[in-house]
């Protein structure tokens, strides 16, 4: 099982997804906690890491739990992401491992990964997806 906190950031129906270096799949920003990381730490951490902008600790909110198989890794590996919207201070830009940052819709739905995929049936189900 890996276990992740990712950021969903929605606007004019799309949300802000991030590829790494070297892969072929978008995903939504967040990583691995550190020991002794709380989610909230974890997410501020992970979001200035890669977007290079500061999330607001006081306005973490959860957003859904999501399981599936871990893209590129072998069958059966899961991945279980915990996701939060927050606001946010700065540009998303992409830094660190990041190479590409884009805005996507429903219909980009098959250039993310598994688990992405999922929470993008789930904000299309709420209405924030086009």
């Amino acid at each position: 099982m890996i276990d992740k906190v990712t950021w969903i950031h929605v606007a004019d129906g799309r949300v802000l997804a991030a590829r790494s270096r070297g892969k072929d799949r978008f995903y939504l920003p967040g990583g691995k906690r550190e020991p002794g990381e709380t989610d909230a730490e974890t997410l501020v951490r992970e979001i200035r890491e890669e977007l290079s902008v500061e999330i607001d600790p006081a306005s973490i909110e959860p957003a859904g739990t999501f399981e599936g198989q871990a893209h590129g890794h072998a069958e059966g590996t899961v991945v279980r992401t915990t996701a939060y919207s927050a606001r946010f201070s700065g540009e998303p830009r992409a830094s660190a491992e990041i190479e590409e940052i884009a805005w996507l819709g429903y219909a980009d739905r098959d250039r993310v990964s598994l688990v992405a995929q999922l929470i993008f049936d789930h904000l299309r189900d709420a209405g924030q997806l086009r």
